[in-house]
């Protein structure tokens, strides 16, 4: 029998195919170890369509060449291709953005559009990779419902660059806004905190809210 195949390793698109199939006729599987992600193992279940919520490797063309994988990203493209979006748009100061699902291909977010949807960008990045996660369970079922063609991405591309852990230092930071978006956009699973350091010690927060005098208020671990 056929299945369709949701691909992620966060734990908030572990409900996804148990939800999808409640809601459709079809077999749905979740992949979320890279080892168990290959072409054997997608040919052996007859795999229909492959759906990518949240992926941090990348996908060979073995795969993406003989399989339709369809990814969900968090920006408006082309604007924002590549690593890091919400990191990358928070800091530049965006309140909402779009999820694009996108045809995989050889370049990096360069795939055709079937479909777009808004997605706010307030609260955590767990709240929003959590909203998100809502926002995509629906546009998985309108693609299985109707089908869309992709169509070609339009506008002038801009490329994010992917952050890294050391990024996260708000020891320089000058103002309180920066601090809380920095605190915000870095708590969730997997992500490194935004932190500061000491000679002896090591300052890591999260839990960030904006008190009505205009302090963060914050969780921090030492």
């Amino acid at each position: 029998m056929s299945s369709f195949v949701v691909l992620s390793e966060k734990k908030w698109n572990s409900d996804l195919p148990k939800e999808l199939s409640n809601l459709t006729s079809e077999e749905w599987l979740l992949i979320s170890e890279k080892e168990k992600f290959t072409k054997d193992f997608l040919t052996e279940i007859d795999a229909k369509k492959v759906f990518i919520p949240h992926w941090s490797y990348l996908i060979p063309s073995s795969i993406f060449d003989n399989f339709e994988c369809i990814l969900f990203h968090m920006t408006d493209l082309p604007y924002g291709r590549g690593g890091s979006p919400l990191q990358n748009l928070i800091l530049r100061g965006y309140k909402k953005t779009k999820i694009s699902a996108i045809r995989v291909e050889a370049g990096i977010d360069t795939g055709d559009i079937y479909l777009k949807k808004e997605l706010s960008l307030e609260g955590s990045a767990q709240d929003i990779f959590e909203r998100a996660n809502n926002i995509i369970f629906k546009m998985i079922l309108e693609i299985i419902k109707s089908n869309p063609s992709p169509t070609k991405q339009i506008g002038h591309p801009y490329n994010f660059k992917r952050r890294t852990p050391e990024m996260s230092n708000i020891n320089e930071l000058e103002k309180l806004d920066k601090i809380y978006d920095y605190i915000r956009m870095l708590d969730a699973e997997g992500y490194p905190k935004a932190f500061f350091e000491t000679k002896f010690f090591k300052f890591e927060f999260d839990g960030a809210s904006l008190s009505a005098d205009g302090k963060v208020l914050a969780n921090v671990k030492i």
